[in-house]
Formats: structure tokens, sequence, C-alpha cells
């Protein structure tokens, strides 16, 4: 099969298309064929080694944790998809080694779900890693109609579902992001505010007793989120472990085809939205990588496989 991959940590450059083994499908795995894959940061921060000392790697790699596509085989004991089911899922693994950047990827049952039918291929692969970890960053902090939540860097890949799954819930949100993306943001049911000096006070002009939950998608506000947290509330991050110091939550997100499948439903009743921001084809996955690295893309970047 045709795939992206790399032999080696670095940068860009370290990436090259080859030509790759078809993926062994072991009991309670499916094959999927891929049809998109979509980039997130830790992908390339995986490259360039910043996960090392947490997970296996066994090289070459495939980079990519998010896929869409169809089901091509089932291994044994999988009696819940069947060849040619329309599907998606957080691929990640337990160790790095064989990602969704290529034409197949195996798939752990346990991570899989049927793909929604109101999105596009390409929305579909957008949604597993950012929803789950918004999905589960919200239940963590048990969330419900009775908050009002802050939502640092509200405008990203994770912090534009926290809103949308946030609202969902029922509670009142506001976000922080820069002046660009304020109408996006609204348009989520979001009230904005900017990002930088002041924004302590900023928060507390909209919400003057203090917020009850904080959900820090960005990392380095734990001096604002403590200013503006009210008495008895609850706050997260997860870019940011200095949280664990000041009674808050470290995040990680969680392969769960479960939680996969919810957020699928909402997205069919029209209560949750994927914007896409670019695609690129298979091979210029480098390209996409730069454009992630940037850091201010406003939706997700997909690679159509």
């Amino acid at each position: 099969m045709r795939g992206m991959a790399y032999d080696s940590y670095g940068g860009a450059e370290v990436l090259r298309e080859a030509e790759l083994p078809l993926p062994k499908v072991a009991p309670g795995e499916v094959l999927v064929k891929v049809r998109c894959a979509a980039v997130n940061p830790v992908d390339w921060k995986i490259m360039a080694g910043g996960l090392d000392a947490l997970m296996e790697t066994v090289f070459p790699v495939v980079p990519g944790w998010d896929v869409s596509g169809t089901v091509e085989r089932v291994g044994i004991d999988v009696p819940e998809f069947a060849v040619g089911d329309e599907v998606f899922a957080y691929a990640r693994k337990d160790y790095v080694h064989g990602g969704t950047f290529a034409q197949y990827v195996s798939v752990p049952v346990r991570s899989l779900a049927a793909k929604p039918a109101s999105l596009s291929w390409a929305q579909a692969a957008a949604v597993p890693l950012a929803g789950l970890t918004a999905h589960q960053l919200l239940t963590r902090l048990g969330t419900g109609a009775q908050d009002t939540v802050l939502v640092h860097g509200a405008a990203g890949g994770v912090g534009s579902f926290a809103v949308q799954l946030a609202r969902v819930l029922g509670a009142r949100v506001i976000g922080t992001a820069s002046p660009r993306n304020h109408d996006r943001l609204r348009a989520l049911g979001c009230e904005p505010v900017a990002y930088g000096d002041g924004l302590a006070e900023r928060v507390r002009a909209l919400a003057p007793d203090g917020v009850s939950v904080v959900a820090d998608c960005v990392g380095g506000v734990l001096d604002t989120t403590l200013a503006v947290l009210a008495d008895g509330g609850r706050h997260a991050s997860i870019a940011d472990d200095a949280v664990l110091g000041a009674g808050g939550q470290w995040v990680w997100v969680r392969p769960s085809g479960e939680d996969l499948a919810a957020l699928g439903r909402l997205a069919d009743a029209g209560r949750l939205t994927v914007d896409i921001a670019a695609t690129f084809p298979l091979a210029e996955l480098a390209a996409a990588f730069g454009l992630s690295r940037e850091g201010h893309v406003a939706g997700k970047i997909v690679i159509d496989v």
C-alpha cells in the first residue's frame, strides 16, 4: 500500500512517500480502507520525538490517528462490523507505528464507530481526536446546565468542539480567541473575549461572580483560570500539567467507540458542526503539517487519501 512514513525523528524532511506492507488485522480489529485522515498537532510533535518518553515507537512510522473510511476486512471475533461499513475512528494504539496517513490502517474495534451520515468523509475524519478530547474534558468536569464555562482557545480544533458540546449540555459559554474568530464563535453560541493582557478582567466583566468551569485547550493560562474561577469551580487542561498542583485535572483523550458514536448522533441531529480549513493530497502531508504548525487555522486540516 501507499503511505507516508518516517524512519527517524525530525521535521518535515524525514517524511517520505513509501510502499508499505498491508497492516495485519489482529483479533478484535478491522482493516479500514482510508478515505480521509485529519491532521492534529500531536502528529508532528510525535514525529519530532515529543512523546518518546511516553510511548514506544517502532520505525518506520506511519503518522496519523484520525480516520474515516470503509471496512475492508474484519479480524477474528468482530461481530459489530462487516465489510463495506462506513466508519470513523480515533485510531491510536498502544505504541507508535501504523497510523492513518496511508491507504489502509488496522483499527481496534474499541475505537471504531459508524460514520455519521450527515458528514462528508473529510468532516468525519476531522471529528475523532478533537471531538473526543472536548467531550471527555467536559464530562470529566461534570459540566451541566447550571454552569458558566470558560473555554481557553475556543476557536481551535478542540476548543470549537468544546464550545458546541458545552452548549449541548445547556451551559453558558465564554471563549477566548483572537478577534478575527469572534463572529464564528458567536454563531456557535459562545460569548467571545480576546486573549492577551487584561483577559481576566474581560471575563469578569461578563461573569462578575466568576465561572464555574474552565476548559483549557491551549496551556499557559493557569493564572487567568484561577483569577476567574468561582469558589468551588472546576478546571482542567489538555495542554498543561501545572493544573495538577492547583486543584485541576490534566486530561489526555482516550479512544472510545461509544463516545465517538455519541458525537456522531449529535452531528446527525444538526447539533455539532465541523469546519474544514484545508484539504491536501496524501503526498503533500509535509505541507499540511507546516500549516498546522503555524497555529492559526480556523477549522481542521484534512488529508484526502
